[in-house]
Formats: C-alpha cells, structure tokens, sequence
C-alpha cells in the first residue's frame, strides 16, 4: 500500500509522522472520508469544499489549492490500483512544539490513504440496524461546530463505544435541547404519511455529503417531499421507516430503537429503493481515476 504525506508516496511501514504534530497531540487537524465507485471518485468536489470550509472554521490555512489536493487524492488512488477505495484525507495543523499555540506550526500537513472497507456486511443491509440513544450529547456549537470535521472524535467515539456496550450498531447522539440530531457516524432520517425527515444542519449536525445526495435522489427521482426539521426521538419510534446514510454506511436502514421495532422490523420499501438508487447513482458519476486504457482490470 502506498501512502500519500506532503506530496510523496510511502510504503504504509515507512509512512509517519512526527510526534510533535498536532493533530497527534490535540486532534489539531481536519479530515474527510471518500468513496470511489468504479474507477470514479464519489462527490470529490462536495469533499473538498467540506475540507476547505473545516479548514477555515479552526482558522488552518491551507498551502495547496482544491485541485492540488483532488491531485494527490487521485495519484494516491492510481498508486495502489484500485476501482473500488475508502479515501481518508487528513490535514493536521502541522509540526509544533509541546504547547497550544498554532503559530508554532508552520505548516500544515497532508496524508492521503486508500484501501478498502466494508463497514456493514451485506445482510446487516437486508435486515437493519439497531439503534440506541446514547447519554451523551452532540457537542454544542457554540463549543465547536459539528459542520468541522475535526481530527477530535471523542464524542463520537464514544458514543459508538456505547452502542457497542448495548449489543447495538449505532448510537444516536441528541443535541443540547433533547432533539435528535445525528448518529455517531452517520446522518438521519425517518419516514411518516409519504414525508421524509431529517434534522436541520442548524440543530448541530454534520452536513453530510451523502445526506444531500439522498435528498436530492429523494426529491428529483421519487418524487418525496424531504423536510429538514428538529424531532425527538418520539417521532423515530412511531416512524413507517428510518435510515441512516453516510460515507462509509451508504444508506441503511435502522430496524430497533432503544428496544423498539421500526415498522414491521424489516428495511421498509422506500428504504430499499434508496438504497437501489443510491448505488445507482454513485457507480454512474464521479470524478474519473484512469483513462479507460490505463484502468486497472
């Protein structure tokens, strides 16, 4: 496996970083996780304006443009010859010292990993997800906004530690009022009356990228209305149907919550055809990794 750090290739065993790099020391960084479907990188350009606009939230100034990074995601990709990858781009704050002040790092730094993944197996996909509702709640934004994607996942890890501990998959993390704002990993929806639902980025949420997918396949293709409103977790478990959707999750549905059967305890209908559009879609468009005659078999 090769490994991209500050515009070089490393064999995974010789790829490092320093000790006194603060992402490393205080989670001082930023990253994102991508797909690639078919020898095509799944909304690069929506990764990379994320990337940007996390950057600018914890005041990290980037050296390198959009398509220089979009370069190094796709050299990385060709590099190992893969079709079909999890692309994991980081940006820490750099080289420091021992303190906290940024101005001791002088640059920031950019590692690009792609290998593969397989979050769920495929029958988790066919029989769905149990949920419960952690005790911890979301980090408010007025601390740090959840719409960064920091290198600081302790809330969510522990929230799916959690999970974990209740013998569930997942973990649905409130927000500071009470009201349901995301999963420790993923975004949230539920059905009711032909409607879909799912928290506003305002309520402390992460704006994911696979959420705006779902919503627009949702809204253009099947025709649903999709409302962006703030809900209890009242309202998922008297739901027809709820799913949640992510980078590495795609789309799944979520079948227990808290002890309580979602519908009939069973991925619902409209469930299963996002998901069939979904990976429709995403085997479809994307920002191209080869010419057709360099493509790897």
């Amino acid at each position: 496996m090769k490994i991209h750090i500050d515009g070089r290739l490393y064999d995974k065993d010789d790829a490092k970083v320093s000790v006194f790099d603060h992402g490393l020391l205080y989670g001082d960084g930023i990253f994102e996780g991508i797909r690639a479907y078919n020898g095509r990188v799944f909304c690069l350009r929506e990764h990379l304006a994320r990337l940007f606009n996390s950057a600018k939230g914890i005041h990290l100034e980037l050296p390198w443009s959009k398509l220089e990074v979009e370069t190094a995601i796709l050299d990385t990709i060709r590099a190992n010859g893969l079709k079909d990858a999890y692309i994991r781009v980081v940006v820490t704050r750099g080289v420091g010292d021992l303190g906290l002040d940024m101005r001791k790092c002088k640059r920031a730094s950019l590692i690009v990993i792609a290998d593969k993944i397989a979050l769920y197996p495929e029958a988790v996909y066919k029989k769905g997800l149990e949920l419960v509702t952690s005790s911890l709640r979301r980090t408010s934004p007025d601390q740090l906004s959840p719409s960064i994607k920091s290198l600081n996942y302790l809330n969510n890890i522990l929230a799916r530690a959690e999970a974990t501990r209740a013998g569930a998959h997942e973990a649905i993390l409130l927000n500071q009022q009470g009201h349901v704002a995301e999963c420790s990993g993923d975004n949230i929806f539920f059905l009711r009356d032909g409607r879909l639902y799912t928290p506003p980025v305002w309520s402390g949420i992460l704006e994911g990228v696979t959420r705006n997918v779902v919503m627009t396949i949702a809204r253009q293709t099947m025709n649903l209305e999709v409302l962006e409103e703030i809900f209890t977790c009242f309202e998922l478990y008297r739901a027809e149907e709820v799913f949640v959707t992510g980078t590495g999750a795609e789309v799944i549905g979520a079948t227990k919550i808290d002890g309580r059967v979602i519908g009939d305890g069973t991925p619902g209908p409209v469930t299963k055809q996002i998901i069939e559009l979904f990976r429709a879609y995403a085997n479809k468009n994307g920002t191209a990794i080869y010419q057709e005659a360099n493509a790897p078999a």
